[in-house]
């Protein structure tokens, strides 16, 4: 790929990522060496891969700059897809950034306030249900005791997972109060958790569709390998890719994008008993297998047509 001070379009890797050897350039994951194979063959000399790391920030003389960590100046790019760690994903860092390269005239395919709403998992229930989307009933609470929040009544069985949390970590199935109650002084109350109705017919089981500007790219079926509730493949889950087999689930999926306004999104999907579907999450920073062909195409597709479309 081409400097950094050349590149219009970039792939921007910040910290945080499947390990610390791709926020630093070293043996980047097979996602993002998906997404540089596809940048460079889409874009050629107008695409760079950047690492967040390596911008500093400022303000002088009433006007924003970008620099590298040697005190070079750095053009803002026209566009940016970022590769985010949404367990680790901060105001005063990441989102920071994506804003300086916003107010800048970046055109982000995953804007800061969207990234912002995907991470927290009932930010995006907010503006899911108020978009009209179908999503899983659901109670959280703020600064009072999550003990609190059990005495107001929650769902029976229910699903309790925290506000924040990835790969299916950090969540269970509560059978009913008493359970729950019995293990809510041991929860780690960093953050709030959410206490969602429990869809028994998707139980060990969700669809995944992996949408990319406006369209569903991709489309699997995860599955847990054992009783589990999860079936995230950092579970010990398994997937078959199913693109196209659930039309209208697709277009939900797409739906959910949209209203979250995120350009890539993975959005999980339960499986209701009449046959329709649920969306369960949406998340900014989605990952796909091998067998899930076009995905980092679309996203090198979707930086392209921002190159050249007004803004």
């Amino acid at each position: 790929m081409t400097s950094v001070d050349e590149g219009r379009a970039w792939l921007l890797l910040c910290p945080g990522l499947s390990s610390r050897a791709d926020a630093a350039g070293r043996n980047p994951g097979p996602v993002t060496s998906s997404l540089i194979a596809a940048f460079e063959a889409e874009l050629g000399h107008r695409a760079v891969v950047v690492h967040g790391s390596r911008l500093v920030l400022g303000v002088e003389g009433g006007r924003l700059t970008l620099t590298d960590t040697a005190g070079r100046g750095v053009p803002a790019p026209a566009v940016a897809y970022a590769r985010l760690s949404t367990t680790r994903v901060s105001a005063d860092r990441e989102i920071t950034l994506l804003r300086h390269l916003a107010a800048m005239g970046t055109r982000l395919l995953n804007p800061a306030e969207a990234v912002l709403a995907a991470v927290n998992k009932f930010w995006h229930l907010q503006q899911l249900a108020a978009a009209g989307i179908p999503v899983p009933d659901t109670r959280t609470h703020t600064d009072a005791p999550l003990e609190h929040l059990l005495d107001a009544g929650v769902p029976e069985p229910c699903v309790v997972k925290a506000v924040r949390g990835r790969r299916g970590r950090r969540v269970f199935l509560a059978a009913d109060d008493a359970s729950l109650r019995s293990v809510a002084g041991s929860l780690d109350d960093r953050h709030p958790y959410l206490l969602q109705r429990y869809v028994a017919h998707s139980h060990g089981r969700d669809l995944r569709v992996v949408v990319v500007d406006g369209r569903a790219v991709a489309a699997a079926v995860r599955t847990a390998g054992d009783d589990r509730l999860v079936s995230n493949l950092a579970q010990g889950g398994t997937h078959a890719v199913c693109t196209g087999r659930h039309p209208a689930a697709e277009a939900l999926a797409v739906a959910a994008a949209d209203a979250v306004g995120l350009g890539v999104a993975g959005v999980d999907l339960l499986f209701e008993a009449d046959g329709s579907f649920t969306v369960c999450e949406v998340n900014c920073n989605p990952t796909w297998r091998p067998d899930m062909p076009g995905v980092a195409e679309a996203v090198a597709a979707a930086c392209r047509d921002r190159l050249t479309e007004p803004r």
